[in-house]
């Protein structure tokens, strides 16, 4: 699909050959003088050729950067491909000087490496892809953005080595690319839950355990706010109940969603898939469908707005536990976004973890519109 100097290209095959033909059938051949930047995104059974596709496509369209990852799926134009050998590529129309690739960061120190180069223009927008595996993770992603001066967006890539693409393919840490602020990328979060009650301080929390809140034992504010049916059932409570923690210092109403991991009925206790802190604000939230569609149509309609025209292209980045899990199949979810925003060219993966700003999400879909 092409739409303005934007390129984009999706497609399913047998193996690595048939899916990177196609990919590079559908994008075309450079220009004489071909430039750009590329993003590739292939589905867990074409991890071991990451490389192949990587070069064929560098040959077969003049494009010599790329960035990109290997997802649990992979997204693109009213479609969605998992289960199967699959890609999604976008090519971007950016000049040498509107982006720098950013090599593997291991550790929580970035380094320099000309990280900071956009600093004087404006906030840059940072696409990166993480390795879960690596538990240093969080602190990575929040010293890149502190160090860049960036507004990050990506995910974390299916539990394969060697899953990233920044220029070569690499892995083990975090990767990607900066994109200067005059390129004008827009970025948006869908975290598609609904209160079912009032926000609740952890008055006593210890670890991931939930022992008060509100001064109260913490398992009977739960009982209260999901109400008499789920109440008699705990089990399915736990599964159909989230918990959304406010993020400190936010004036966006950011929340990181979080499962319920554990009940003890005997003592009133409740475990959450993350650690607490005293003093942090806490609601109970619902995740489902109909929650899921109106936030994402309600993300897409914020996005429109401020991008004041249909957007060139995207690239979109959602958990795993979504789109056919959430929105339903034959590519839901992505059609969604397709009916609020119009049809234009975009790739993207479906993670392990979502990254937006300078935290890891969990839950959610991250969009990041070029104008």
């Amino acid at each position: 699909m092409r739409s303005g100097a934007y390129r984009a290209a999706h497609a399913a095959g047998e193996d690595w050959g048939r899916v990177a033909k196609a990919l590079s059938d559908q994008l075309g051949p450079g220009g004489n003088k071909p430039e750009g930047l590329g993003f590739l995104y292939l589905t867990e059974p074409l991890a071991s050729d990451l490389g192949s596709v990587l070069t064929f496509l560098r040959e077969t369209t003049g494009v010599a950067d790329w960035v990109g990852a290997v997802g649990f799926g992979v997204a693109a134009n009213r479609a969605e491909y998992f289960n199967e050998p699959a890609g999604a590529a976008l090519v971007a129309p950016f000049g040498p000087g509107d982006y720098h690739l950013l090599r593997s960061i291991i550790t929580d120190r970035p380094g320099k490496n000309g990280i900071g180069r956009f600093a004087a223009e404006g906030v840059p927008v940072g696409i990166v892809h993480g390795d879960a595996a690596n538990g240093t993770l969080p602190d990575i992603v929040s010293a890149l953005a502190d160090e860049s001066g960036a507004f990050l967006a990506g995910g974390l890539t299916a539990l394969a080595a060697r899953a990233q693409i920044a220029g070569e393919v690499t892995g083990g840490g975090l990767s990607g690319v900066l994109i200067a602020p005059g390129i004008g990328a827009i970025t948006g979060v869908s975290q598609g839950c609904a209160p079912i009650g009032a926000p609740h301080a952890i008055t006593d929390g210890r670890a991931n355990v939930l022992v008060e809140l509100d001064r109260r034992p913490s398992l009977d504010v739960f009982l209260e706010d999901v109400g008499p049916d789920l109440a008699t059932n705990l089990e399915h409570a736990g599964r159909m109940v989230h918990v959304a923690l406010a993020v400190p210092g936010s004036d966006r109403g950011d929340y990181l969603v979080r499962n319920i991991t554990g009940i003890d009925p005997d003592r009133g206790l409740m475990a959450i898939g993350e650690t607490i802190d005293t003093g942090q604000s806490l609601t109970f939230c619902m995740h489902n469908r109909d929650t899921a569609v109106a936030d994402l149509k309600r993300m897409a309609s914020d996005m429109a707005r401020r991008l004041g025209a249909p957007p060139s292209a995207g690239l979109y980045f959602s958990c795993v536990a979504r789109g056919p899990n959430l929105f339903r199949p034959d590519g839901r979810e992505m059609k969604l976004i397709a009916e609020e925003l119009g049809d234009f060219p975009i790739a993207g993966f479906y993670a392990n973890g979502e990254i937006f700003n300078h935290r890891l999400y969990g839950y959610t879909g991250v969009l990041v519109l070029f104008p």
